[in-house]
């Protein structure tokens, strides 16, 4: 998982108290960046888009 290349959002405020992405050959991976150590979740590409919907349009 060295290779990852981890991200968070642009909105995050550049602090440590966010979760971090990454684009994984099995889905998307979700991590605390406080705790990146502590593992991650891997959501299907299906399942991260419908998350994002979802979040989406609930700011709306």
């Amino acid at each position: 998982m060295a290779d990852i290349k981890w991200r968070k959002s642009s909105f995050s405020g550049g602090g440590n108290d966010c979760v971090e992405v990454a684009v994984l050959a099995a889905g998307m991976g979700v991590r605390d960046s406080k705790n990146p150590d502590a593992g991650s979740l891997t959501v299907s590409v299906q399942g991260w888009r419908g998350l994002l919907a979802t979040v989406g349009a609930a700011r709306d």
